[in-house]
Protein backbone atom coordinates (compact mmCIF):
# COMPACT_ATOMS: atom_id res chain seq x y z
CA UNK A 1 0.00 0.00 0.00
CA UNK A 2 1.42 3.59 -0.94
CA UNK A 3 2.73 5.84 1.83
CA UNK A 4 0.26 8.45 0.85
CA UNK A 5 -2.33 5.93 2.50
CA UNK A 6 -0.78 6.27 6.03
CA UNK A 7 -2.25 9.83 5.83
CA UNK A 8 -5.80 8.20 6.37
CA UNK A 9 -4.90 7.90 9.82
CA UNK A 10 -4.98 12.44 10.11
CA UNK A 11 -7.89 12.25 7.80
CA UNK A 12 -9.66 9.50 9.65
CA UNK A 13 -11.01 8.08 6.13
CA UNK A 14 -12.76 4.81 7.96
CA UNK A 15 -14.93 7.62 9.90
CA UNK A 16 -15.72 9.18 6.62
CA UNK A 17 -17.27 5.94 4.88
CA UNK A 18 -18.81 5.61 7.90
CA UNK A 19 -20.76 8.76 7.86
CA UNK A 20 -21.06 8.59 4.23
CA UNK A 21 -23.00 5.09 5.00
CA UNK A 22 -25.01 6.84 7.67
CA UNK A 23 -26.33 9.29 5.81
CA UNK A 24 -27.24 6.91 2.57
CA UNK A 25 -29.14 5.05 4.98
CA UNK A 26 -31.33 7.68 6.02
CA UNK A 27 -31.75 8.93 2.52
CA UNK A 28 -33.12 4.92 1.84
CA UNK A 29 -35.43 5.30 4.51
CA UNK A 30 -39.53 5.75 3.23
CA UNK A 31 -39.75 8.72 5.93
CA UNK A 32 -36.81 10.44 4.99
CA UNK A 33 -38.54 13.18 2.87
CA UNK A 34 -41.39 14.40 5.28
CA UNK A 35 -38.95 17.29 6.06
CA UNK A 36 -37.91 18.50 3.45
CA UNK A 37 -35.68 20.76 5.27
CA UNK A 38 -33.85 18.56 6.88
CA UNK A 39 -33.56 15.79 4.19
CA UNK A 40 -31.73 18.59 2.42
CA UNK A 41 -29.31 19.29 4.87
CA UNK A 42 -28.35 15.53 5.26
CA UNK A 43 -27.82 15.26 1.40
CA UNK A 44 -25.84 18.77 1.39
CA UNK A 45 -23.42 17.27 4.21
CA UNK A 46 -23.53 13.50 2.12
CA UNK A 47 -22.25 15.42 -0.67
CA UNK A 48 -19.84 17.23 1.08
CA UNK A 49 -18.08 14.11 2.49
CA UNK A 50 -18.31 12.21 -0.13
CA UNK A 51 -16.61 15.10 -2.32
CA UNK A 52 -13.68 15.14 0.61
CA UNK A 53 -13.52 11.47 0.29
CA UNK A 54 -13.05 11.45 -3.61
CA UNK A 55 -10.25 13.94 -3.42
CA UNK A 56 -8.29 11.90 -1.33
CA UNK A 57 -9.04 8.72 -3.52
CA UNK A 58 -7.80 11.14 -6.09
CA UNK A 59 -4.41 12.59 -4.41
CA UNK A 60 -3.74 8.65 -3.60
CA UNK A 61 -4.03 7.69 -7.22
CA UNK A 62 -1.54 11.27 -8.50
CA UNK A 63 1.07 9.89 -5.90
CA UNK A 64 0.79 6.47 -7.14
CA UNK A 65 1.09 7.55 -10.71
CA UNK A 66 4.16 9.93 -9.54
CA UNK A 67 5.80 7.00 -8.16
CA UNK A 68 5.65 4.82 -11.59
CA UNK A 69 7.03 7.74 -13.46
CA UNK A 70 9.85 8.15 -10.84
CA UNK A 71 11.08 4.52 -11.67
CA UNK A 72 10.65 4.86 -15.20
CA UNK A 73 12.59 8.39 -15.31
CA UNK A 74 15.44 6.42 -13.25
CA UNK A 75 15.40 3.47 -15.33
CA UNK A 76 15.13 5.23 -18.89
CA UNK A 77 16.56 8.84 -18.24
CA UNK A 78 14.16 10.22 -20.77
CA UNK A 79 14.28 13.88 -20.73
CA UNK A 80 10.43 13.95 -21.73
CA UNK A 81 9.54 11.76 -18.82
CA UNK A 82 11.68 13.38 -16.93
CA UNK A 83 9.19 16.59 -18.01
CA UNK A 84 6.14 14.75 -17.56
CA UNK A 85 7.34 13.60 -13.73
CA UNK A 86 7.85 17.52 -13.28
CA UNK A 87 4.83 18.58 -14.18
CA UNK A 88 2.24 15.84 -12.96
CA UNK A 89 4.46 16.34 -9.22
CA UNK A 90 3.94 20.17 -9.32
CA UNK A 91 0.12 19.16 -10.35
CA UNK A 92 -0.19 16.70 -7.12
CA UNK A 93 1.61 18.98 -4.77
CA UNK A 94 -1.17 21.90 -6.18
CA UNK A 95 -3.46 19.51 -5.33
CA UNK A 96 -2.27 18.37 -1.76
CA UNK A 97 -1.66 21.96 -0.41
CA UNK A 98 -5.80 22.69 -1.50
CA UNK A 99 -6.91 19.53 0.09
CA UNK A 100 -4.79 20.15 3.25
CA UNK A 101 -6.14 23.46 3.31
CA UNK A 102 -9.76 21.82 3.28
CA UNK A 103 -9.30 19.85 6.08
CA UNK A 104 -8.24 23.08 8.19
CA UNK A 105 -11.85 24.20 7.52
CA UNK A 106 -13.51 22.69 10.79
CA UNK A 107 -15.10 26.10 12.36
CA UNK A 108 -19.17 25.84 12.69
CA UNK A 109 -19.85 27.88 9.72
CA UNK A 110 -16.67 27.43 7.45
CA UNK A 111 -18.71 26.23 5.09
CA UNK A 112 -20.95 28.42 4.87
CA UNK A 113 -21.53 31.62 2.42
CA UNK A 114 -19.35 34.39 3.60
CA UNK A 115 -20.57 37.67 4.14
CA UNK A 116 -17.23 40.81 3.17
CA UNK A 117 -17.43 44.24 3.58
CA UNK A 118 -15.19 46.87 3.04
CA UNK A 119 -14.77 50.62 4.45
CA UNK A 120 -12.04 52.61 3.24
CA UNK A 121 -10.77 54.67 6.71
CA UNK A 122 -9.85 58.24 6.60
CA UNK A 123 -8.24 59.78 3.59
CA UNK A 124 -10.33 60.70 0.80
CA UNK A 125 -9.98 59.61 -2.73
CA UNK A 126 -6.53 57.78 -1.86
CA UNK A 127 -8.36 55.27 0.67
CA UNK A 128 -11.69 54.90 -1.63
CA UNK A 129 -9.02 53.93 -4.35
CA UNK A 130 -7.53 51.13 -1.90
CA UNK A 131 -11.08 50.13 -1.23
CA UNK A 132 -11.56 48.98 -4.97
CA UNK A 133 -8.38 47.65 -5.16
CA UNK A 134 -9.49 45.90 -2.57
CA UNK A 135 -12.48 44.96 -4.05
CA UNK A 136 -11.20 43.50 -7.22
CA UNK A 137 -8.94 41.63 -5.15
CA UNK A 138 -11.45 39.58 -3.46
CA UNK A 139 -13.59 39.40 -6.60
CA UNK A 140 -10.83 37.91 -8.88
CA UNK A 141 -9.87 35.76 -5.78
CA UNK A 142 -13.66 34.12 -5.74
CA UNK A 143 -13.75 34.00 -9.31
CA UNK A 144 -10.58 32.00 -9.15
CA UNK A 145 -12.12 29.54 -6.60
CA UNK A 146 -16.02 29.11 -8.87
CA UNK A 147 -17.16 30.86 -5.74
CA UNK A 148 -20.22 33.45 -6.96
CA UNK A 149 -20.17 36.70 -5.98
CA UNK A 150 -23.32 38.99 -5.55
CA UNK A 151 -22.55 42.80 -4.70
CA UNK A 152 -25.55 43.63 -2.13
CA UNK A 153 -24.38 47.34 -1.45
CA UNK A 154 -22.35 49.92 -3.40
CA UNK A 155 -21.56 53.40 -2.82
CA UNK A 156 -19.40 54.89 -4.60
CA UNK A 157 -16.40 57.25 -3.97
CA UNK A 158 -16.63 60.60 -4.63
CA UNK A 159 -14.01 61.17 -7.21
CA UNK A 160 -12.60 57.45 -7.22
CA UNK A 161 -12.83 53.99 -5.65
CA UNK A 162 -15.48 53.40 -3.01
CA UNK A 163 -17.24 54.63 0.55
CA UNK A 164 -18.41 50.79 1.14
CA UNK A 165 -18.99 48.05 -0.46
CA UNK A 166 -20.86 44.94 1.08
CA UNK A 167 -20.71 41.44 -1.32
CA UNK A 168 -22.15 37.86 -0.51
CA UNK A 169 -19.89 35.22 -1.70
CA UNK A 170 -21.46 32.28 -2.29
CA UNK A 171 -19.73 28.71 -2.57
CA UNK A 172 -18.67 25.83 -0.36
CA UNK A 173 -16.10 26.89 2.35
CA UNK A 174 -16.49 30.23 1.38
CA UNK A 175 -16.37 31.77 4.75
CA UNK A 176 -13.84 29.26 6.32
CA UNK A 177 -11.10 30.88 3.86
CA UNK A 178 -12.29 34.32 4.11
CA UNK A 179 -12.73 34.54 7.57
CA UNK A 180 -9.01 35.01 7.77
CA UNK A 181 -9.34 38.67 5.95
CA UNK A 182 -11.33 40.28 8.84
CA UNK A 183 -9.80 43.02 9.99
CA UNK A 184 -7.25 46.10 9.01
CA UNK A 185 -5.46 46.13 5.60
CA UNK A 186 -2.85 48.77 5.39
CA UNK A 187 -1.25 50.24 1.74
CA UNK A 188 1.77 52.27 1.07
CA UNK A 189 2.37 53.13 -2.55
CA UNK A 190 3.24 56.63 -4.27
CA UNK A 191 -0.22 58.54 -4.54
CA UNK A 192 -1.44 58.43 -8.63
CA UNK A 193 -3.68 61.48 -6.96
CA UNK A 194 -0.96 63.44 -5.41
CA UNK A 195 0.73 66.18 -8.12
CA UNK A 196 3.81 65.94 -6.02
CA UNK A 197 4.26 62.19 -5.87
CA UNK A 198 4.25 61.90 -2.32
CA UNK A 199 4.26 58.34 -0.74
CA UNK A 200 1.00 58.27 1.28
CA UNK A 201 -0.42 55.25 3.58
CA UNK A 202 -4.03 53.90 3.14
CA UNK A 203 -6.03 52.07 5.22
CA UNK A 204 -9.42 50.12 4.76
CA UNK A 205 -11.36 47.68 7.07
CA UNK A 206 -12.87 44.27 6.08
CA UNK A 207 -15.10 42.45 7.67
CA UNK A 208 -16.05 39.17 6.94
CA UNK A 209 -19.19 37.45 8.74
CA UNK A 210 -21.10 33.81 7.85
CA UNK A 211 -24.25 34.09 5.77
CA UNK A 212 -26.40 32.20 8.55
CA UNK A 213 -29.18 29.68 7.63
CA UNK A 214 -32.46 30.30 8.97
CA UNK A 215 -31.97 27.56 11.93
CA UNK A 216 -29.44 29.59 13.61
CA UNK A 217 -31.51 32.00 16.38
CA UNK A 218 -30.71 35.24 16.71
CA UNK A 219 -33.03 38.18 18.75
CA UNK A 220 -34.11 39.72 15.36
CA UNK A 221 -37.59 41.51 16.88
CA UNK A 222 -39.33 44.15 14.28
CA UNK A 223 -40.06 46.48 16.94
CA UNK A 224 -36.30 47.08 17.08
CA UNK A 225 -35.56 47.91 13.70
CA UNK A 226 -36.08 50.73 11.70
CA UNK A 227 -36.53 50.77 7.92
CA UNK A 228 -35.71 53.64 5.82
CA UNK A 229 -35.94 53.63 1.71
CA UNK A 230 -33.85 55.19 -0.32
CA UNK A 231 -32.73 55.49 -3.99
CA UNK A 232 -30.06 53.54 -4.96
CA UNK A 233 -26.56 55.66 -5.10
CA UNK A 234 -24.04 53.72 -6.40
CA UNK A 235 -21.91 54.48 -9.83
CA UNK A 236 -21.59 52.11 -12.22
CA UNK A 237 -24.23 50.13 -13.69
CA UNK A 238 -22.62 47.18 -13.45
CA UNK A 239 -22.55 46.55 -9.49
CA UNK A 240 -26.20 47.44 -8.86
CA UNK A 241 -29.36 47.68 -10.03
CA UNK A 242 -30.60 52.06 -9.79
CA UNK A 243 -34.27 51.97 -8.62
CA UNK A 244 -35.27 53.73 -5.60
CA UNK A 245 -36.18 50.67 -3.83
CA UNK A 246 -32.79 50.43 -1.68
CA UNK A 247 -33.18 49.71 2.15
CA UNK A 248 -31.43 50.84 4.90
CA UNK A 249 -32.17 49.03 8.33
CA UNK A 250 -31.54 50.63 11.55
CA UNK A 251 -31.10 48.28 14.57
CA UNK A 252 -31.87 50.04 17.05
CA UNK A 253 -30.52 48.53 20.34
CA UNK A 254 -27.03 48.26 18.88
CA UNK A 255 -27.03 50.85 16.15
CA UNK A 256 -25.78 48.58 13.59
CA UNK A 257 -27.01 49.43 10.10
CA UNK A 258 -27.06 47.81 6.85
CA UNK A 259 -27.78 48.40 3.72
CA UNK A 260 -29.24 46.71 0.38
CA UNK A 261 -29.54 47.80 -3.15
CA UNK A 262 -28.42 45.09 -5.29
CA UNK A 263 -32.41 43.34 -5.85
CA UNK A 264 -34.84 44.94 -8.19
CA UNK A 265 -37.71 45.09 -5.71
CA UNK A 266 -38.07 46.77 -1.89
CA UNK A 267 -39.39 43.26 -0.76
CA UNK A 268 -35.97 41.72 -1.87
CA UNK A 269 -33.41 44.21 -0.53
CA UNK A 270 -35.58 44.26 2.60
CA UNK A 271 -34.52 40.39 3.04
CA UNK A 272 -31.26 40.72 2.12
CA UNK A 273 -30.91 43.90 4.61
CA UNK A 274 -32.00 41.42 7.47
CA UNK A 275 -29.77 38.24 6.43
CA UNK A 276 -26.52 40.93 6.86
CA UNK A 277 -28.65 42.27 9.91
CA UNK A 278 -29.10 38.77 11.56
CA UNK A 279 -25.08 37.92 10.92
CA UNK A 280 -23.75 41.37 12.78
CA UNK A 281 -26.25 40.59 15.39
CA UNK A 282 -24.75 36.85 15.66
CA UNK A 283 -21.08 38.09 15.42
CA UNK A 284 -21.33 40.32 17.90
CA UNK A 285 -22.78 37.91 20.02
CA UNK A 286 -19.86 35.50 19.67
CA UNK A 287 -17.24 38.25 20.03
CA UNK A 288 -18.95 38.78 23.50
CA UNK A 289 -18.19 35.29 24.87
CA UNK A 290 -14.75 34.82 23.06
CA UNK A 291 -14.40 38.48 25.48
CA UNK A 292 -15.75 36.95 28.37
CA UNK A 293 -14.14 33.76 27.92
CA UNK A 294 -10.66 35.06 27.60
CA UNK A 295 -11.09 37.26 30.65
CA UNK A 296 -11.67 34.34 32.47
CA UNK A 297 -8.72 32.41 30.78
CA UNK A 298 -6.85 36.16 31.59
CA UNK A 299 -6.00 36.37 28.48
CA UNK A 300 -5.06 39.49 26.46
CA UNK A 301 -6.74 39.22 22.69
CA UNK A 302 -6.03 41.25 19.69
CA UNK A 303 -9.35 43.21 18.58
CA UNK A 304 -9.95 41.69 15.26
CA UNK A 305 -12.08 44.57 13.68
CA UNK A 306 -10.32 47.09 14.50
CA UNK A 307 -6.47 45.27 14.17
CA UNK A 308 -3.86 45.86 11.44
CA UNK A 309 -3.79 42.58 10.19
CA UNK A 310 -1.41 43.18 6.88
CA UNK A 311 0.45 45.54 5.19
CA UNK A 312 0.77 46.51 1.08
CA UNK A 313 3.68 48.02 0.35
CA UNK A 314 4.57 49.24 -3.45
CA UNK A 315 7.10 51.78 -2.25
CA UNK A 316 10.03 52.20 -1.70
CA UNK A 317 10.17 47.79 -2.31
CA UNK A 318 7.58 45.22 -3.14
CA UNK A 319 6.02 43.47 -0.40
CA UNK A 320 3.02 42.00 0.96
CA UNK A 321 3.16 41.10 4.50
CA UNK A 322 0.43 39.69 7.30
CA UNK A 323 1.35 40.73 10.54
CA UNK A 324 -0.30 37.73 12.63
CA UNK A 325 1.49 34.80 10.68
CA UNK A 326 4.95 36.53 9.22
CA UNK A 327 3.82 35.05 5.95
CA UNK A 328 4.79 37.44 2.95
CA UNK A 329 5.78 38.02 0.00
CA UNK A 330 7.01 39.93 -3.32
CA UNK A 331 4.74 39.42 -5.76
CA UNK A 332 2.29 41.71 -4.81
CA UNK A 333 0.75 42.11 -8.66
CA UNK A 334 0.13 38.28 -8.14
CA UNK A 335 -1.90 39.04 -4.80
CA UNK A 336 -3.79 41.77 -5.92
CA UNK A 337 -5.16 39.99 -8.51
CA UNK A 338 -6.38 37.30 -6.04
CA UNK A 339 -3.67 35.37 -5.24
CA UNK A 340 -4.33 34.76 -1.45
CA UNK A 341 -3.99 31.06 -1.11
CA UNK A 342 -0.93 31.24 0.56
CA UNK A 343 -1.47 34.09 3.54
CA UNK A 344 -5.03 31.96 3.91
CA UNK A 345 -3.33 28.68 4.49
CA UNK A 346 -0.99 30.57 6.81
CA UNK A 347 -3.37 32.22 8.56
CA UNK A 348 -5.20 28.76 9.01
CA UNK A 349 -2.17 27.01 10.29
CA UNK A 350 -1.15 29.43 12.61
CA UNK A 351 -4.65 30.06 14.21
CA UNK A 352 -4.81 26.57 14.50
CA UNK A 353 -1.62 25.85 16.72
CA UNK A 354 -2.64 28.91 19.02
CA UNK A 355 -6.39 27.02 19.59
CA UNK A 356 -4.18 23.90 20.01
CA UNK A 357 -0.84 25.22 21.72
CA UNK A 358 1.39 22.28 22.99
Amino acid sequence: MPRFRTLGGLFDLDGLQEAIADNESKMADPDFWNNQEEAQKVINENNELKNKYDNFNQLEEAIEDLEVLLEMVQEEDDDELVSELSEKFELAQKKMQEYQLSLLLNGKYDKDNAILELHPGAGGTESQDWGSMLLRMYTRWAEQHGFSVETDDYQAGDEAGIKSVTLTISGHNAYGYLRSEKGVHRLVRISPFDSAGRRHTSFCSVNVMPELDDDVEVDLRPEDIKMEVFRSSGAGGQHINKTSSAVRLIHIPTGIVVSSQAQRSQFQNRATAEKMLRSKLYQMELEEQEKKRAAIQGEQLDIGWGSQIRSYVFHPYSMVKDHRTNYETGNISSVMDGDLDGFINAYLQWNLKKENPR
